[in-house]
């Protein structure tokens, strides 16, 4: 049915008890899916080890210790056993609302993608009680928010969609952006979830990053990152889907924000009308109306 991978940070405090959340969370979804864990953290081989799942150690790093996208991407699709591949965070939860929405995904490419939300979650999931997920859900309809849309934690499509990938840094800013750029690019069908699914992220700090959360998007590495992605232009989120999948199924967006967002993404999607190319300053003043909505809670 399904491939997930993803690559866990060290297995250590907090971050020991919120990845091990989020990978049982995987491993109970219906039907089951394959999970792969990647990297050669502290902990990882043990964990896949313990839950019975492929692990794939040799992913290239950087000079930095950080791993590389384009090798994450390359292995997984290598190794994977199913068509429909899903790359997640190692923090995020999943539901089984995940499987019920990509099952409504009945087009041969696609990239579906969403915004997640945050909750507080110190504690480990008691998977044996069969309320669990129940509960969970009251949980994020009471105390949760809904991340900005500038960022993406998980990307699902068909195995061999990316190949050719930048080496970008995992964990700093502008790979995810440059992955919707690429299939819009591409003219592939960007499918926003976020009506359909709800990835749950638990919230942590930056400890594991010697320069902490600055690191991730103003470090060495992120700065890297955005010179790969090729300008702030470039940085595409689920704003600029071309398709929407909420619990009714999937359809075309054009609502008057999905068509101002098409308008933005227009000279870089089409290099040549790069003469539109509209400054930042004039695109922040005409999205102020959109991004100044205060995210609810998911109720």
């Amino acid at each position: 049915m399904l491939t997930i991978f993803a690559v866990p940070k060290p297995f250590k405090n907090n971050i020991k008890t919120i990845q091990t959340n989020a990978i049982k969370s995987w491993l109970q979804l219906r039907p089951a899916c394959e999970v792969i864990l990647l990297g050669n953290e502290a902990g990882t081989a043990e964990m896949a080890s313990r839950l019975g799942i492929k692990h794939v150690p040799n992913v290239v790093y950087n000079e930095f210790g950080t791993p590389l996208i384009n090798s994450i991407f390359n292995l997984a699709q290598s190794a994977a056993e199913y068509q429909t591949m899903c790359y997640v965070n190692a923090d995020i939860i999943l539901l089984n609302d995940f499987i019920t929405a990509i099952q409504r995904v009945n087009k041969k490419k696609f990239l579906v993608v969403g915004q997640r939300w945050d909750i507080e979650l110190n504690e480990p999931i008691n998977f044996g009680d069969v309320q669990w997920e129940s509960r969970l859900k009251a949980l994020v309809a009471g105390e949760s928010k809904l991340h900005p849309a500038s960022g993406s934690d998980y990307f699902v499509f068909p195995r061999g969609l990316f190949t050719d990938i930048p080496v970008f840094a995992l964990g700093r800013a502008g790979w995810d952006n440059w992955m919707i750029y690429r299939a819009r690019y591409l003219k592939i069908p960007v499918i926003d979830a976020t009506k359909a699914i709800t990835p749950i992220h638990q919230n942590h700090d930056y400890s594991h990053l010697t320069q902490g959360k600055a690191g991730a998007f103003e470090g060495p590495e992120a700065q890297r990152n955005k010179d790969l992605l090729g300008g702030w232009e470039y940085s595409l989120s689920p704003r600029h889907a071309t398709w929407r999948l909420t619990p009714r199924g999937l359809k075309r967006d054009f609502t008057l924000k999905s068509i101002y967002y098409r308008v933005v993404a227009i000279p870089v999607l089409h290099p040549r009308l790069r003469f539109l190319f509209i400054p930042k300053r004039v695109v922040m003043a005409l999205s102020r109306p959109f991004r100044s909505r205060p995210e609810k809670s998911k109720k």
